[in-house]
């Protein structure tokens, strides 16, 4: 550490967040190290430090032989404003070494709000912000995560994408720069053999060409890059590198915990979910690998709490199995179990029984829409009976205390099914008031709505999002039919949610757009402490650049959409039929009832796609 930093960090929030030194934290002898990777978070220390995928990366990178990853988080305000006032450029937490003395960048972004904290970092590094201005093999930027799916936005800045999970593709691009630097490759040359691997996006590979009115009319190939670039998935998770070592962090993080990744993919078709899409096919682990790996990363890690995750736990069919041998061994340590991500259609009384005597806290359920008819329409597959069912369980179990998340602006939604949220948490309370076992704490029923946003790669891709000013009514007219104390509603801004779309849904043409707010000073935009629209507003008058063109505009099903060149494995064809299914009302069963059709299987080399 620099005398430098050490009169900073005395100055500054959480000081920890910047020092490194961990326990199990990674250090190497940079005389044995031939590829330096500067592994960042698009965030700040403590929501990185709670992301699985980035654990996963940091370890396996590390474990390949003259190989040194490290990691680097979005410093927060005070931090980057004491950074501009003393010169001080971004540095990595191992090592305390400056970014830019690193052979290459890499990001994994799972959220649009974090797109301009990814150009901050790169200006806090010294390094140019776009592809073209970097030269040679020097800071080769790529990035990877969900935000992938759609990269146009960012991709006047990254010089390669990595498509879907990383465990294999992220050793193949790695061990390609080592030859390359061995060989004195050019550039060039090596972003040509690296689109060459499956997975990889080359965004300077595609010239994207648009009609007078705004939309694309072309997305040509160059250079011998493929038509179509297609995800990678890990088939086999129970052989399939997991970190059982983890960092402990040394200052509280958000998901301050163990976690434990029961399975991939999701057996359920809700059609606004983008992930519930984009990671298919299910794969699955055996309970006996997920007992072992939770007790080793218990052992290794000293944590008191371990959460097993996924997209919909509940769904994993060997939960019972999981949860009969980790129970015994949670209670014997004083570890607490905790299982989010629970469906209100399958979420036993026994389930429930078990998790009380590790977990004593409330319930979380999605049911995202009011009425059955506009579930129907998301094919949510969940009905009315089955959500009280399961909150008269969770209150004669001795519960008190529930989470109800909901979403406003869905394709169809009337004020009917808006209001139709009130009257289902009137039912919930009711069924309270019939079944609570634990009456003297009273009830609390905390109400959650958020701003649909239309996500790539979903049957909703082609939506209109609803105006901030429409949310907003939905909004106050729902917060109207709340009469009971018992009732905690909030909901979340239009601001951010429409910028999300935005993004979300956007074009390279954005890229402009995002570098000149960077440059009026947006920043950490993810924290209502920093978000500022102002400063979006502005770059989007500057640029010239209408955002309702990406929103409330909608898309045509013929239309050539700016991720067409990215394939997640779900065809077009199937979301389209997903939507008119939608219109019509039309649930489509899970997985497990049956096939529909949606072509992730191909991704498989032996057909199985089950939880």
């Amino acid at each position: 550490m620099t005398e430098l930093l050490k009169r900073i960090l005395p100055t500054v929030q959480k000081p920890a967040r910047y020092t490194g030194g961990e326990y199990n934290e990674i250090k190497k002898d940079l005389s044995q190290v031939r590829v330096r990777v500067a592994f960042c978070f698009p965030d700040t220390y403590e929501i990185g430090m709670s992301n699985v995928g980035m654990r996963i990366l940091y370890g396996l990178m590390n474990e390949m032989e003259g190989v040194w990853c490290e990691r680097v988080f979005t410093p927060w305000a005070d931090m980057q404003q004491a950074m501009q006032q003393n010169d001080l450029p971004l540095w990595a937490l191992e090592s305390q070494s400056p970014v830019k003395d690193f052979d290459m960048v890499a990001f994994t972004i799972g959220y649009e709000m974090c797109y301009s904290n990814i150009l901050s970092m790169l200006k806090m590094s010294g390094i140019p912000l776009r592809s073209s201005e970097r030269k040679g093999l020097k800071n080769i930027v790529f990035a990877g995560g969900v935000c992938a799916f759609n990269p146009e936005p960012l991709a006047e800045f990254v010089d390669f994408f990595c498509l879907g999970e990383g465990e294999d593709i992220a050793r193949e691009v790695v061990s390609l720069y080592d030859k390359a630097k061995a060989e004195d490759w050019t550039k060039e040359q090596y972003l040509l053999e690296v689109s060459k691997i499956p997975g990889v996006y080359v965004p300077s590979f595609y010239r994207h060409e648009y009609n007078e009115d705004g939309t694309l009319s072309a997305i040509v190939p160059l250079n011998g890059a493929p038509k179509v670039v297609t995800k990678r998935i890990v088939e086999d998770l129970d052989s399939a590198y997991w970190p059982t070592k983890m960092i402990v962090p040394s200052t509280e993080i958000v998901h301050d915990r163990a976690n434990l990744e029961v399975f991939r993919g999701c057996i359920r078709g809700c059609r606004f979910c983008q992930a519930g899409f984009s990671c298919r096919p299910v794969r699955k682990k055996s309970p006996e690998v997920l007992y072992r790996q939770a007790v080793e990363t218990l052992e290794h890690s000293g944590d008191n709490e371990i959460t097993l995750s996924s997209l919909s736990t509940s769904d994993y069919r060997g939960l019972k199995e999981l949860t009969d041998q980790l129970i015994p061994y949670c209670e014997q340590n004083h570890i607490n179990l905790s299982v989010p991500s629970l469906r209100a259609d399958n979420f036993s009384r026994e389930l429930m029984e078990k998790l009380r005597s590790v977990r004593k806290t409330g319930l979380t359920f999605a049911p995202e829409a009011g009425t059955q008819r506009l579930r129907d329409v998301i094919n949510k597959n969940l009905t009315e009976e089955e959500i009280l069912t399961t909150c008269q369980n969770a209150f004669s179990g001795g519960w008190s205390s529930v989470k109800l998340y909901f979403m406003l602006g869905l394709p169809t939604e009337t004020d009917e099914d808006v209001l139709g949220i009130a009257e289902l948490v009137y039912k919930v309370i009711q069924t309270w008031k019939a079944y609570a076992t634990n009456k003297k704490r009273g009830l609390r029923v905390h109400v959650s709505t958020s701003y649909f946003v239309p996500k790539p790669h979903t049957p909703f891709q082609w939506e209109k999002q609803i105006s901030p000013e429409e949310y907003l009514r939905r909004c106050r007219l729902l917060k109207s039919h709340f009469y009971s104390h018992s009732i905690v509603y909030d909901y979340h801004g239009p601001d951010l949610s429409q910028l999300e779309a935005v993004f979300a849904r956007g074009d390279r043409r954005l890229g402009k757009v995002l570098e000149c707010a960077t440059e009026l000073g947006a920043k950490l935009d993810g924290w209502d402490e920093y978000f500022n629209y102002s400063y979006w507003y502005d770059a989007f008058q500057k640029c010239g650049i209408d955002p309702n063109f990406y929103t409330v505009r909608g898309y045509g099903e013929e239309e050539i959409l700016p991720w067409d060149a990215i394939d997640v494995g779900v065809s077009k064809a199937f979301l389209l039929r997903e939507r008119r299914r939608a219109y019509e009302g039309c649930v489509t069963p899970d997985c497990r009832e049956g096939c529909a059709g949606c072509g992730a299987n191909c991704l498989l080399k032996e057909v199985s796609c089950d939880a």
